[in-house]
């Protein structure tokens, strides 16, 4: 008998033979917002959790995607940024890409670390945490490509925006290898000073489009 197997076999027994039968859950909270895809309210409420989580929010027009993911990288990484430093997910539409930038290419995780910055759309916006999230599609990328580069750039349209979280977790795959983006990456040291950047990005960008 495995340990596994023993430790089991005592819960089991101390359980006995007439264990009742586990309560139902009850799952009456609230399912959905109840605003529909681009409200502007849901928009501007994404705006201001993302940018309490000390990231930065760029708003643009839909044929105004190409020049505000450079503008993000203008602020992000500082005006006359080599734009062989900045890697973009394979699906990335070509307009959005920044000029002369790389697509991934499933290169090994440490030549992405050496790269400055990563382009990437998300599969969802969640407005009421601030949180993206990427699902390791085309357009979004592997996971690895939202984590290494120092910077990261998400473009959001407006009808990704859902209000609440299980609104979102219903539009998504629960198969996919799902990356949750809640700000930059940040932690507290044994003195409670923020960190900013061990787990993943140090700055993230957001293009708001809509």
């Amino acid at each position: 008998m495995s340990a596994r197997e023993d430790v089991l076999g005592r819960i089991r027994q101390a359980l006995g033979p007439d264990r009742t039968t586990p309560a139902e859950v009850v799952r009456d909270y609230r399912l959905t917002d109840g605003r529909p895809p681009g409200d502007p309210a849901l928009l501007d409420l994404l705006v201001d959790r993302v940018e309490d989580y000390r990231a930065t929010v760029l708003r643009c027009a839909p044929e105004e995607i190409g020049a505000t993911v450079a503008a993000a990288l203008d602020q992000g990484l500082g005006a006359g940024w080599a734009t062989r430093d900045v890697v973009v997910a394979p699906g990335l539409p070509a307009e959005w890409r920044p000029t002369g930038s790389d697509v991934d290419d499933d290169r090994p995780p440490v030549q992405l670390a050496a790269r400055s910055a990563a382009v990437t759309a998300v599969a969802v916006a969640i407005a009421e945490t601030g949180t993206l999230v990427l699902d390791g599609s085309p357009a979004c990328g592997r996971r690895a490509l939202s984590l290494l580069p120092d910077c990261l750039v998400c473009v959001v349209l407006a009808d990704q925006v859902a209000g609440s979280v299980p609104e979102a977790l219903a539009r998504l795959d629960p198969l996919r290898p799902l990356t949750m983006v809640s700000g930059p990456s940040a932690t507290s040291d044994i003195e409670l000073q923020r960190v900013e950047g061990v787990h993943g990005p140090r700055t993230l960008l957001v293009v708001l489009v809509g």
